[in-house]
């Protein structure tokens, strides 16, 4: 049974509508990576799951319960991090850290000075002191505290620095182990490469496609560079060869991964002396959905 399930929800304001259709889910133990473009929608179907929108149409489940009518009940198993954290400027980040897990009713006193301590963070200091990467840091050290079975992440290492994203890293590492969820919400493709188990691309309001990352590379190209002994001849009358270029040392071309083999097999008659190839990454799925989409990337 899935512990968060999205069914058909649509959501309008107004006359626009903001989502159309989503469905998504999340099993436990798994985490799941959420992206697209900015005003694709990621942030309005957040704020439904957490109960702060009303879903227009649709079926929005957590834990079996139903997103906008019991949401209290819900909101005591899950803990959420905003892509831009907000807090109480004359309290310091330790007394927000505190005021957050009795919220949540945890008191893990020992998981909170290890985050602390992890994330580099100084709690004595007053929030309005604060720059946007440390106001993340004690959103994120309070969630990771807390006892929580769902993990609902929106662009949470906004302001983080590359040796923190990696603190992050293993925090979602470290739930995953211990059978819990993770929703993550990111514009970093890197990120969700490492983390997700799965993934769904939204764009305009709507599913546009979800797999795991296997799954969606049927989407991307492979980017090869070839030398051979002999000149490679009857490459473009090959399927999925794309972008052919004449380079010092040899051949440059993209390959649809799907018709990765067939292509090995007929440059491989030419007596290859060198062959580089770099695998495709979630960023060249992503940009090959929007590219070509003013003002969308």
């Amino acid at each position: 049974m899935s512990l968060l399930s999205v069914t058909n929800l649509s959501k309008n304001f107004g006359k626009f509508t903001a989502l159309d259709g989503v469905n998504l889910e999340l099993n436990k133990g798994e985490v799941v990576g959420f992206i697209g473009p900015n005003g694709a929608g990621k942030s309005t179907t957040i704020r439904v799951l957490l109960g702060i929108l009303k879903a227009t149409k649709g079926e929005v489940k957590i834990f079996n319960k139903d997103a906008w009518h019991d949401a209290v009940d819900i909101h005591k198993r899950v803990a959420y991090v905003p892509g831009d954290v907000n807090l109480w400027p004359n309290l310091t980040g330790g007394e927000v850290i505190d005021i957050f897990l009795k919220l949540n009713g945890s008191a893990n006193r020992s998981k909170r000075e290890e985050l602390i301590k992890k994330f580099d963070l100084d709690p004595t200091k007053k929030c309005r002191t604060y720059s946007k990467g440390n106001r993340q840091k004690v959103a994120l050290v309070a969630a990771f505290s807390s006892d929580a079975d769902l993990f609902i992440l929106d662009e949470p290492t906004s302001g983080l620095d590359p040796l923190m994203e990696n603190v992050f890293q293993e925090c979602v590492m470290d739930v995953k182990e211990q059978g819990k969820s993770v929703l993550l919400s990111s514009h970093i493709l890197s990120e969700v490469e490492k983390l997700c188990d799965r993934v769904s691309i939204i764009r305009k309001g709507k599913i546009i496609e979800s797999g795991s990352l296997s799954e969606l590379r049927h989407l991307t190209r492979t980017q090869m560079l070839v030398d051979t002994r002999e000149p490679i001849t009857g490459l473009n009358e090959l399927q999925g060869i794309h972008e052919i270029e004449e380079r010092e040392h040899g051949l440059s071309f993209q390959v649809d991964t799907v018709q990765l083999e067939a292509v090995m097999k007929h440059i491989s008659q030419f007596g290859i002396v060198k062959l580089e190839s770099a695998p495709p990454t979630l960023e060249d799925l992503f940009m090959r959905h929007y590219e070509g989409v003013g003002g969308e990337r």
